[in-house]
């Protein structure tokens, strides 16, 4: 009989970074959790369910993006929002961004394959370094050198911290942007 994970139950405090609302994991929960890089999960917020991929924060904490539909059928306006986590091995697919689908499907049949038979945890891992910057041509360069690595037999990124919180609209120096001070 597998032993299930515990739940980790908190009230995360709901922020809005740029033009983002993300949840912040309090510290004690982030401690619960596996892994200081990503985590995935699956639960609820204010009683919804999703599944979903915890961002490392770069401080040893997690964070979490809200899209707008999950925002709404949460009711998550501000102030805070109670979450109930629960890890899991089961990974939900990333969302390949177009440059590299694009890629990957020029790229010979031997990397698409690889691509598939490759975990969900390694995906997201690729698709997290590609997105990892700003600039156009380091992003271009990203994506060529992963069908590069890729066709050499390399399964995931390397030589990145995966403890640090790489959206680059959402961090500075490897960390989780504080939002801004309402005075």
């Amino acid at each position: 009989m597998t032993q299930r994970a515990t739940s980790i139950r908190c009230d995360a405090p709901v922020q809005t970074v740029e033009r983002w609302t993300i949840l912040r994991l309090p510290r004690e929960a982030s401690e619960k959790l596996p892994s200081r890089g990503q985590v995935a999960v699956r639960g609820t917020v204010n009683g919804r369910e999703f599944a979903t991929v915890l961002e490392p924060d770069g401080a040893g904490g997690h964070w979490m993006r809200l899209d707008a539909a999950l925002r709404r059928s949460a009711g998550v306006a501000g102030g805070s929002a109670a979450l109930d986590i629960e890890p899991t091995k089961d990974w939900p697919e990333p969302s390949v961004p177009a440059d590299l689908q694009a890629a990957l499907a020029a790229a010979p049949q031997s990397i698409r394959e690889m691509w598939e038979d490759i975990t969900p945890m390694a995906r997201w891992e690729w698709v997290r370094w590609v997105n990892a910057t700003r600039n156009p041509d380091t992003r271009a360069r990203r994506v060529e050198v992963t069908i590069s690595k890729m066709t050499s037999g390399k399964r995931r990124p390397c030589c990145f911290n995966l403890a640090a919180c790489t959206d680059p609209d959402l961090s500075r120096n490897g960390r989780l942007l504080e939002p801004p001070v309402v005075a």
